[in-house]
């Protein structure tokens, strides 16, 4: 087996900034007041590999609790990989502590989802924003000082007034540009970025989208977008990935996911997309998924998809979990983890109606008992 110093040893490509290798992240589930033990594990992710070129935006999506963003937090260690390893420019950051932890994560930020709730309340944006630069050695003080917080607020098309307000004072697209602007104030190399714009309106979203992407022509930054909203990550991603239930089923550059979706689950993703031509809105196909997402505490068998999957064959797809693979005559760099892509890309597989899934397969053995005396001991179990 290969070890951490063996994979760093090993020739990267010149322009790889991040190198996640089969990461995964499982949070204990306990119970007993007295004893507190162990009963079992959310596999929130669960395996993952991917790459990101520096100065490149990858795009990682799908629907709520697939771990899109507890992958992200496990990337900036935020959270502590279970297992697996991430490597930042070439230096794998899983196992660095403390201080060492402490001054490599100048080079890696993250802009949150809820900015009102990652913004201190009793901070004033000047505050917020020199906190950082204090934190990593980068104020100079003064005048110097004020420059470069002047330089910031309106890199993020922000007025110089707005430094001696504070985060209640402002909308949330206003937030949200506060937010990349602390990201932006240590000067890093990569930005996670957990859905930036799902709390903002439409034309707002928009505005914060073409912030991003000229920021990062301007400065060279690396981006990690971590969305649901497919059309969003369409618009600034290079390439994508696709996760589902702790796992990436499908990665392609932007457009050859678009053009030419291979998974079942990212067939379903894009036909739920509305296009604003009726008569074409009427032809197209439409995959309507049954069941809900099964429990990350009890995942299927096999291909993690097959409870909800249209195109299911019993031989493999319940007992044997697909690994990501290149399927002939597709786009370089498009991979999916199906064992039926050639046949259903083909057509000689055809979907099918799909039985939903019981409720011990959705929320896991256990969780309905057969005779449940009350509400507090359903609750309980």
């Amino acid at each position: 087996m290969s070890t951490a110093m063996e994979h760093e040893e090993q020739a990267q490509p010149a322009d790889l900034l991040l190198d996640v290798r089969d990461v995964a992240v499982h949070f204990p589930i306990r119970r007993g007041l007295i004893l507190d033990r162990t009963i079992g594990h959310v596999y929130a992710v669960d395996g993952v590999s991917l790459q990101v070129a520096k100065g490149e935006t990858y795009g990682l999506v799908g629907e709520s609790g697939c771990g899109k963003s507890t992958l992200g937090r496990a990337i900036l260690r935020l959270e502590t990989p279970t297992s697996g390893q991430v490597f930042f420019d070439g230096k794998d950051i899983a196992p660095v502590k403390g201080e060492e932890l402490r001054t490599l994560r100048r080079r890696f930020q993250m802009v949150f989802q809820d900015p009102m709730s990652s913004l201190d309340p009793r901070q004033s944006v000047e505050s917020l924003l020199t906190e950082g630069m204090k934190a990593h050695g980068l104020s100079r003080g003064g005048a110097a000082d004020g420059k470069r917080l002047r330089e910031l607020v309106d890199s993020v098309g922000l007025p110089a007034a707005a430094l001696r307000r504070y985060p209640h004072e402002f909308s949330g697209g206003q937030r949200q540009r506060i937010g990349i602007a602390r990201a932006l104030c240590v000067e890093p190399d990569l930005i996670v970025a957990d859905e930036p714009v799902s709390a903002l309106d439409v034309s707002v979203q928009a505005q914060v989208l073409n912030l991003l992407e000229r920021l990062q022509a301007e400065l060279g930054l690396t981006y990690l977008v971590i969305a649901h909203d497919l059309a969003v990550v369409r618009h600034v991603s290079d390439r994508i990935g696709v996760m589902y239930l702790g796992g990436l089923v499908e990665e392609a550059p932007s457009q050859a996911l678009y053009d030419e979706p291979q998974h079942p689950y990212t067939r379903a993703l894009l036909s739920a997309i509305p296009v604003p031509d009726p008569e074409l809105e009427d032809r197209r196909e439409r995959i309507l998924l049954t069941g809900d997402l099964p429990s990350p505490a009890a995942p299927p068998h096999g291909c993690r998809f097959h409870t909800r999957c249209p195109w299911r064959q019993p031989e493999r797809c319940d007992t044997e979990r697909p690994e990501l693979r290149v399927v002939e005559g597709s786009a370089p760099g498009h991979r999916v983890a199906c064992h039926y892509a050639e046949q259903i890309r083909s057509g000689q597989l055809q979907p099918h109606a799909v039985e939903p899934a019981a409720a011990d397969d959705v929320l896991g053995p256990g969780a309905v008992p057969d005779q449940p005396g009350s509400v507090t001991e359903i609750l309980g179990r």
